[in-house]
C-alpha cells in the first residue's frame, strides 16, 4: 500500500492504516512532514508566506486523537503548526514508514490491477515499486494560475510581478509601491502583511466575495459551522443567520471600498480575514476595482484611477494539477472531479484520494472521516458498491451542488463539514 503525500492529509491517511495493521508506505517530496505549513519556516517556494495562520480553531484542526497543546493559540502560526504535525507523526509512530525527499514521477495501472508507482529518492535514484492501492493525499494546489491574457500592457510594467506561491514575506518589499490583485485568503494576508512595510498597498477586487472574520459573538466560525443549533437550520436559514451577524460585525463590504458580493454566502469558498477590514479603515490598504492595464510603472483600473507601483502580486489561485496521475483522472469528462464519496475512482480501483475537497469549516474532521473510511474498505470492513451505483452518486451529487456553487472544477468539490462527516458514522 501506497500514500503520496505526508501533509495534513497524508499523515491523516498514514494513521488510520496504522492503527487497522495495514502495511504501507509514505512517499513524501519534501525533507520533512508539514506539507505548505513547513514551508514558509524552511524558506521553500511554495503556496506559503511568513505571516501565515490557521483560519480555523485549533480544537477543529488538530486531529481528533492527538489535540494541540493548550499552549498554542486559538489560530496557530505557520510553524506551531508544522511543529504540531511532527509530534502527531511521531506520537503515531509514523515517521519510520515515511520516505522523505521522494519525489512521485508517475502513477499507471497495469494489466492485473495492481499500480505502479515511479518516484525519485533523495539520492536522485529513480524506481518503480508495484502497490496493490494507493492514497493520493499531495495536495491539488501546485500550479499558480495567473489571468488568461494578462490585463493589457502587462509586458511593458517596468516593476516586479509575482504570483503569491512566490511571496515570502512584507519585509522584502519595504519602502515599494505595491499592487494586490484578489480577495482570497492569500490576498488579505498578502496585503495586510506588506501593508506594514511598503511604502503604498493597493487591493485590486474585481469580483466581490464574502468575507468572514475568525469569530463572530466572540465564537470561532467554524465552531459555529459545526454546532448543532446551526446545523439544525435550512440553508435559507443559514445564510440569513451569517449576512445578519455579518452586518453587526462588520457593515457592509462596499463601506470599505470593496464590491458586493454578486450571490449569496455558501454558493462559493468565503475567505476569512479579521485584519483586513481593520487595514483599510486605517488607510494602510486601499481598495481599487480589477485592473484594466499598464503603462510602464503605472497600473490603470476599471473605475479610471491609477496609481504608481514597483510590485504586483498575482493572489488568483491555483490551477489543480496531479502531474503524475493519468489525464483522465480525477478529473472527468464533464471536466470536474469525479469521485465516489469525492474519495474513490470508480474506474480506477484501488486509487483513493484523501483531502481533494474544500470544506465550510475546519477540514480536518472531513479527512478523519474519509482516512478511516479508506482504511475500513481496504481492511475488509466495508465493501464498494457497484461502478453503476457509484457512478450515481457521482452525478447527484455534482448536480447539487452546481445548483449552489456553479458548474466550475472548484465548485465540485464543496463539502459541508457535518453531514459529509455524518455519512460516514451511519455506515
Amino acid at each position: 500500500m501506497c500514500v503520496i503525500g505526508a501533509g495534513l492529509a497524508g499523515l491523516a491517511a498514514a494513521h488510520a492504516l496504522a492503527v487497522r495493521g495495514v502495511d504501507f508506505v509514505c512517499l513524501e517530496k519534501a525533507p520533512e512532514v508539514g506539507g505548505i505549513w513547513r514551508k514558509p519556516g524552511a524558506g521553500e517556494h511554495g503556496p506559503g508566506y511568513r505571516s501565515l495562520h490557521l483560519n480555523t480553531a485549533k480544537e477543529l484542526t488538530g486531529y481528533a486523537a492527538f489535540p494541540m497543546p493548550d499552549s498554542f493559540p486559538t489560530y496557530p502560526r505557520h510553524d506551531e503548526m508544522a511543529a504540531y504535525l511532527r509530534a502527531f507523526a511521531e506520537w503515531a509512530g509514523l515517521l519510520p514508514r515515511i520516505e522523505f525527499g521522494t519525489e512521485v514521477l508517475s502513477l499507471r495501472q497495469d494489466f492485473d490491477g495492481s499500480w505502479l508507482v515511479a518516484a525519485r529518492d533523495a539520492n536522485g535514484v529513480a524506481g518503480t515499486r508495484r502497490f496493490a492501492r494507493v492514497v493520493v493525499a499531495s495536495g491539488a494546489n501546485a500550479e499558480p494560475l495567473l489571468p488568461d491574457p494578462l490585463p493589457a500592457g502587462a509586458e511593458s510594467f517596468t516593476g516586479r510581478m509575482l504570483h503569491a506561491v512566490d511571496y515570502q514575506e512584507g519585509a522584502e518589499f519595504r519602502g515599494r509601491r505595491a499592487v494586490v490583485v484578489g480577495l482570497g485568503a492569500s490576498a488579505v494576508d498578502i496585503a495586510t502583511d506588506l501593508s506594514r512595510h511598503a511604502a503604498r498597498t493597493v487591493l485590486s477586487v474585481r469580483r466581490g466575495l464574502h468575507v468572514v472574520p475568525k469569530q463572530l459573538y466572540g465564537i470561532s466560525c467554524d465552531v459555529i459551522a459545526e454546532s448543532p443549533w446551526f446545523t439544525a437550520m435550512s440553508l435559507a436559514e443559514r445564510r440569513e443567520y451569517i449576512e445578519q451577524a455579518l452586518l453587526v460585525a462588520r457593515g457592509r463590504l462596499s463601506d470599505y471600498g470593496l464590491p458586493e458580493p454578486d450571490h449569496p454566502i455558501f454558493s462559493s469558498a468565503v475567505t476569512v480575514s479579521d485584519e483586513i477590514f481593520s487595514r483599510i479603515r486605517h488607510g494602510a490598504v486601499i481598495p481599487r476595482p480589477g485592473i484594466e492595464s499598464f503603462e510602464g510603472n503605472l497600473v490603470r483600473f476599471t473605475d479610471g484611477s491609477a496609481v504608481e507601483a514597483d510590485t504586483v502580486v498575482w493572489c488568483t489561485g491555483y490551477r489543480m494539477s496531479y502531474p503524475y496521475l493519468p489525464a483522465d483522472c480525477p478529473v472527468g469528462p464533464s471536466g470536474r472531479v469525479e469521485l465516489y464519496r469525492r474519495i474513490v475512482a470508480p474506474d480506477r480501483p484501488g486509487l483513493y484520494f484523501v483531502g481533494l475537497i474544500r470544506p465550510v469549516g475546519a477540514i480536518t474532521r472531513a479527512l478523519e472521516a474519509q482516512a478511516h473510511y479508506v482504511a475500513r474498505l481496504i481492511g475488509g470492513e466495508e465493501a464498494l458498491p457497484s461502478g453503476d451505483v457509484m457512478h450515481k452518486e457521482i452525478d447527484d451529487y455534482l448536480t447539487g451542488i452546481a445548483a449552489r456553487y456553479g458548474q466550475g472544477l472548484g465548485a465540485s468539490i464543496q463539502i459541508d463539514v457535518v453531514p459529509y462527516v455524518q455519512e460516514f458514522r451511519t455506515q
